[in-house]
């Protein structure tokens, strides 16, 4: 997915559901009426701050201006036995957040208790060291779905940054914020520890998108 033509896109449904032209948000932004355009056929990259600032303009969520993140787009399949599959849904970055993918790759058996109380999960491949050596390149991690920040305070987790991006750290919670942390601290990557305060965790935003519940290392 071409992410700028995919938010390009939202710009101009929601301006022309509006029936706003591209002259009044290219006032509304202090940019040329060009610079609208490019931002609406994906040519230009639409930065956070303006994204903000048109989901004001908008009256929408900024949110709204990127593809749904939903790891439930395939099923449980239950055997016969005591186990169930689960979808091996794509790559998740141990390092710096990169756009989260959702293509299946396979489906691995877990234990079908797990799935008691309406729990579900979903399997993501390591890509990238920062969470050396706990968890290593091209593990299969399993994560039970979860978005509470409290349930994920001291755990590894999937974390989803500003609405596409997603990363694999240890959370950390305290009164004011989220700090998510790397285990390969000492290296030569710039795999750094990052806070986020309550306020960008709301902005940007930041969130909490599975716990890490087991990996599965493959020789």
């Amino acid at each position: 997915m071409d992410i700028n033509k995919y938010i390009g896109e939202k710009i101009r449904n929601f301006r022309q559901s509006k029936n706003i032209t591209q002259e009044e948000v290219a006032e509304f932004l202090g940019v040329t009426t060009q610079a609208i355009s490019r931002y609406e056929l994906g040519d230009r990259k639409t930065d956070n701050d303006v994204l903000f600032r048109l989901a004001d303009y908008f009256n929408v969520s900024i949110n709204d201006f990127f593809p749904p993140i939903s790891f439930d787009n395939a099923t449980h399949v239950e055997l016969e036995n005591d186990t169930a599959q689960i979808p091996v849904l794509g790559i998740i970055k141990a390092g710096i957040p990169i756009e989260a993918q959702e293509n299946i790759l396979e489906y691995i058996d877990i234990p079908k208790d797990w799935l008691r109380g309406g729990k579900t999960y979903y399997g993501l491949k390591v890509d990238g060291d920062s969470m050396y050596p706990k968890y290593q390149q091209n593990d299969i991690v399993i994560f039970e779905k979860c978005d509470d920040m409290y349930a994920a305070d001291n755990k590894d987790c999937a974390v989803l940054i500003n609405g596409f991006d997603a990363t694999f750290k240890k959370v950390k919670l305290n009164q004011n914020g989220i700090t998510i942390i790397p285990y390969n601290i000492d290296n030569t990557d710039g795999f750094e520890t990052t806070y986020y305060d309550s306020e960008e965790i709301s902005k940007l935003p930041v969130k909490i998108i599975g716990i890490a519940r087991e990996k599965r290392t493959r020789l």
